[in-house]
This record gives structure tokens, sequence and C-alpha cells, in this order.
């Protein structure tokens, strides 16, 4: 299993419950692909470098997760597929991004504890 990491942007314009919604479809699909979800960050409303779709700003989310390359296929499709999200990346990560992604990981949960 190879671990990959899949950064989308979802419209601003959307209510708290359509973006829950849209996050819960796609770790579905990545769960009915048998993909293992490792971590997931809401990154919350940024403004954007360019704009997208006369968009300013979006919803940025963040999921990691192990899996067959065969899945990233279907989930770039529904990506392309659902009008809510407005850009996605989706990249394979090498030993020293993993280990960079678990330190990563370790830091954000040692803040919340605190």
């Amino acid at each position: 299993m190879s671990h990959y990491e899949t950064v989308f942007i979802l419209n601003p314009v959307l209510s708290e419950t359509q973006i829950e919604e849209a996050v819960k479809k796609y770790e579905t699909l990545l769960e009915s692909q048998k993909c293992k979800i490792v971590h997931k960050e809401n990154w919350g409303l940024k403004k954007l470098a360019f704009t997208i779709q006369n968009k300013n700003s979006g919803f940025y989310h963040l999921l990691q997760f192990e899996g067959e390359g065969e899945a990233i296929n279907d989930l770039e499709v529904e990506f392309r597929r659902d009008e809510r999200v407005m850009r996605f990346l989706t990249v394979k990560l090498d030993i020293h991004a993993q280990e960079w992604a678990e330190k990563r990981r370790k830091k954000i949960q040692s803040k919340v504890k605190v």
C-alpha cells in the first residue's frame, strides 16, 4: 500500500452541512476502495492566490490515506464531477514526505491536547 495526500478546495458559498457532507462523501469513497484514512484536516476558509471560477476564497481540506493506486482514479473522477469542488491535488508520499507528515500530525495533536 502506498501513502497519499490530497488537498481539495470547496466552493465558499457552501453551508457548514454541505461542506461536511462533501468531505464525508470522499471519506466514504476512499473507504469503499479499501483505503485507510490516516489523517484529515479542515483548514477552513482561505483566500486564493488567484481567482477560480470567479471566487477569491475557498474551503480547504486535507486527507491523508493509504491505499492502492486504482483508488486515486475513482477519487479524482468524483472530484471532477462534483460542482462543489473548485480544485484538487493528490500526491503520492515518498518515505521522507511520510516522515514529515507524521511529525506534522504529532505536532498538531500535541497542540490540541494543551
